[in-house]
This record gives C-alpha cells, sequence and structure tokens, in this order.
C-alpha cells in the first residue's frame, strides 16, 4: 500500500530512465551513411586482433564507429552503407555494425573459409568446382 507522501502531488513517484544502447538509431532498425574513414583497431585487454572498423556519417550529421564484420571487405572512403545495432563487445565505443550486401558493401567475402560457416562467404562445395 502506498503511503500518504507517496500519494502526494508533491512527491510523485519519478520513472527510471532508460538506456538505449544504440541511441543514434533513435527507434529505427538501420541508418544509412557515408563513410569517413576505414581503419583497424586492436581489442580490449585480453583479446589481441586486428579489428576493421569505419566512421560512419550518418544523416544527422553525427559520426558513428561501426564494426565490419566478416573477413575481408571492399569499403573505402565516401563509401554508402547501412548499419544496424549491435556493439562489438572486444571494441570500446562500437555500438553498431555494418549490413553486407547494401549500397556499396559488397556480400562475398574477398577469401575463402576452408573450415568455418559465415552467413556471407561461398559454400565448401562452391570452392571446389
Amino acid at each position: 500500500m502506498a503511503t500518504a507522501n507517496q500519494v502526494s502531488v508533491k512527491f510523485k513517484r519519478k520513472r527510471k530512465k532508460t538506456y538505449s544502447g544504440t541511441p543514434i538509431l533513435r527507434n529505427d532498425p538501420f541508418v544509412k551513411g557515408v563513410c569517413v574513414s576505414v581503419k583497424t583497431t586492436s581489442p580490449k585487454k585480453p583479446n589481441s586482433a586486428v579489428r576493421k572498423i569505419a566512421r560512419v556519417k550518418i544523416k544527422s550529421k553525427r559520426t558513428i564507429t561501426v564494426s565490419i564484420p566478416g573477413h575481408g571487405h571492399n569499403l573505402q572512403k565516401f563509401s554508402v552503407v547501412l548499419a544496424r545495432g549491435g556493439r562489438s563487445n572486444d571494441v570500446p565505443g562500437c555500438r553498431y555494425k555494418l549490413v553486407r550486401g547494401k549500397y556499396d558493401f559488397s556480400t562475398v567475402e574477398s577469401f575463402y573459409r576452408k573450415k568455418a560457416h559465415s552467413k556471407w562467404g561461398l559454400k565448401l562445395s562452391d570452392i571446389k568446382n
């Protein structure tokens, strides 16, 4: 049961502020943008690799850091890309990923995977033929 103070107009219950993991999207599933730069970075502490990232300028004149998924890419400055939500866990400040096969970002990876499966790479049967 609520107390007299809680019910009174003077001390209303305050709503908890919601946190958005992808604030740039503003309830849209995707956002279109243009690559400002394409570069590599190293991940956070226990991991060691070379992660491919891009800085993308979007419609609202803001620049976001996006992760480039898959093996190899054809991106360069001024490439038009589509970004979606989804953070790269070990790259600080990277809350978005690029969508393959849309605009200037090609679907096919630049080299074949021999063992692992891939969303974008060619199947093993295609490589042998």
